[in-house]
């Protein structure tokens, strides 16, 4: 049985979890690390790195295309968003050993493959996963990961993108930038796609805050978009320097405060997070992706059936 941490005086952090990474092994035990990481060391930054990363691909023309072209931000971004969050917030928590993350991974696999997307903006989106937390830490965190978190963490990222079927994950941190950077010499480029995916997101942001705050929002996640070329294809304006000093100033002090006090559930699952989509959290996992794929499987699924059917009736 894994141990459950409590928080030391009701409050404070639990020096327990942290001991216990250090105890585990990078690789053998990842899942195990990612779990502790995500539920009880950095529930609140984790999840804002990861909306960061996916923000960030946007930048990339061929992923932004396709995600123009489904519509899905546009007329279901919300859906979209929660969609997203809970089928990866579901493995991170699990792995892939455990029932449910293994259906959100299949899941994920079975939205994936009514399109054809090339292997490399797969790798370009995996590596923001893998990226994004640890210079999130590094900047706003309680505390950076330490090698051996970041080695754990890389190692959990790259078996679920062999989980996915990509080909020719690089097989470290350092060959994984160096990819990157090439990847966006070809694909960091203006683009009107990439411009309507990232207004159609901040307009998902906008959304969860009252009216007179809506006007922030764009400044503020672009004050935490430092890449000139990712600003200049999604055709954004850099938010003005002060704003970015507001904001990244905020977010270590914030993270200098986490040191001392949890500001979340401990540890945090999916149901101490807000689901605006699904209230009170009654989905199953199987429902998280656009209807109209959903209706394709059906309609797929019936076709299979009635054909398997009249295979038995032949026999008979």
């Amino acid at each position: 049985m894994l141990p459950v941490h409590a928080k030391t005086w009701g409050f404070r952090p639990n020096p327990a979890v942290a001991a216990e990474i250090a105890a585990l092994d990078a690789e053998r035990d990842c899942q195990r690390i990612v779990h502790l990481l995500t539920a009880y060391e950095f529930p609140f930054d984790i999840t804002r790195a990861l909306e960061v990363a996916l923000f960030y691909t946007y930048g990339s023309d061929t992923v932004s295309a396709l995600l123009d072209r489904t519509g899905e931000f546009r007329n279901h971004g919300q859906k979209r968003y929660d969609d997203t969050r809970l089928l990866i917030a579901h493995f991170m928590d699990t792995g892939w050993d455990g029932d449910v993350g293994r259906r959100a991974i299949a899941r994920m696999n079975a939205s994936h493959a009514h399109f054809r997307i090339p292997n490399d903006d797969f790798l370009f989106v995996l590596w923001t996963f893998i990226d994004f937390p640890i210079w999130w830490m590094d900047n706003f965190g309680r505390r950076p990961f330490t090698r051996h978190e970041q080695l754990a963490w890389f190692t959990f990222w790259h078996t679920i993108g062999g989980k996915m079927g990509l080909r020719d994950i690089p097989a470290s941190k350092a060959a994984f930038d160096q990819f990157v950077d090439q990847y966006k010499r070809v694909h960091f480029v203006p683009c009107e796609a990439s411009r309507r995916v990232a207004e159609a997101t901040v307009t998902i942001l906008e959304n969860w805050f009252p009216a007179p705050l809506r006007p922030l929002v764009s400044p503020v996640v672009y004050a935490l978009q430092e890449d000139p070329q990712f600003l200049r294809a999604v055709g954004a304006t850099p938010s003005p320097r002060w704003l970015g000093a507001l904001v990244r100033g905020s977010l270590r002090l914030l993270g200098r405060l986490q040191r001392h006090v949890v500001i979340t559930a401990y540890p945090q699952t999916q149901d101490s997070v807000i689901n605006r989509t699904y209230p009170d959290n009654r989905y199953a996992i199987e429902e998280l992706a656009p209807d109209r794929l959903r209706q394709a499987e059906a309609v797929k699924a019936g076709r299979t059936e009635a054909g398997a059917s009249a295979v038995e009736r032949q026999k008979a």
